[in-house]
């Protein structure tokens, strides 16, 4: 038995069965919805699939033609996906509190990965669907360009826009749980800028938040329509959290280092060469 749940706790599942075909996605649209370099997601039997509780709770966005995207309206951590018609249904492995068992196969839609990411590895990387698999569509244009001198971003559904003056210095890879369940994702990809340079284009009112209530600052920020993560303006340290997923183009900026390895998911092994800290990087806290 697998269990899984979202940040908040709202939403949680279990699934029993053989689990099949774990992957990285670098879709445009799971980087959007996820806020992250990529999405993992591991597929499980339907019929050994059960809602614990929750589907009050569980909001959907159609980011193609019949493709529903769950998210939690409370949180927005992305939930699992189910499908009465199909045999499978397809778990954000972030959201998994326990270990699957299973181990990442393959990079998918290698073709759409992010300019600020690079795979590292040796999993088969597949430029779309591996041969023999299809399904939803994929792609989506990235929101308008950002003024010149200013990196931008959106959300999937396009309705929140937001512009970082001066642009960005690095990106910073946290394996915490609760950036694994705020993103849904192996680990958040986070970006940094002073609040002063931070600015919201059009959509704020489409903004939710949610804060953890035990811990002292811990907060996720989501687009209500279609739940992508999106950047949290933190008012009394003068600074914009910046989902890097969200970014529309190339600001720049790459990935630094890998903080709080010690907490990272047990099924994702880092492969890359930067720097990895078992908490905050030193100095900071």
């Amino acid at each position: 038995m697998v269990r899984g749940s979202c940040l908040c706790g709202d939403v949680v599942w279990e699934a029993a069965g053989d689990l099949q075909w774990m992957s990285h996605c670098h879709c445009s649209m799971c980087r959007k919805a996820h806020g992250s370099a990529f999405s993992t997601y591991v597929a499980a039997p339907a019929d050994g699939f059960r809602l614990v509780r929750g589907q009050e709770r569980v909001a959907r966005y159609e980011s193609s033609p019949g493709f529903l995207r769950p998210f939690c309206s409370r949180c927005g951590s992305v939930v699992v996906a189910t499908d009465p018609a199909e045999e499978r249904v397809f778990m954000p492995a972030g959201c998994l509190d326990d270990d699957p068992g299973v181990r990442p196969a393959a990079h998918i839609f290698v073709a759409s990965k992010a300019v600020w990411h690079e795979i590292a590895g040796d999993l088969p990387r597949f430029d779309a669907y591996p041969p023999g698999v299809g399904g939803p569509e994929v792609a989506r244009e990235s929101g308008p360009a950002a003024r010149e001198g200013a990196v931008g971003g959106s959300c999937l559904c396009g309705g929140v826009a937001y512009e970082v003056e001066g642009g960005l210095e690095a990106i910073y890879n946290c394996h915490c749980s609760r950036c694994r369940k705020a993103r849904s994702a192996a680990y958040a990809c986070n970006a940094f800028a002073e609040a002063s340079r931070f600015r919201w284009v059009r959509g704020e009112e489409q903004l939710e938040s949610f804060k953890v209530p035990e811990a002292k600052r811990f907060a996720s920020c989501f687009c209500r329509v279609c739940g992508a993560s999106l950047p949290r303006v933190d008012a009394t340290r003068g600074r914009a959290v910046i989902p890097a997923g969200t970014l529309d183009g190339d600001p720049g900026a790459r990935e630094r280092f890998h903080i709080f390895c010690g907490s990272k998911a047990p099924w994702y092994e880092i492969s890359d060469d930067l720097p990895q800290f078992e908490e905050y990087e030193p100095g900071r806290s």
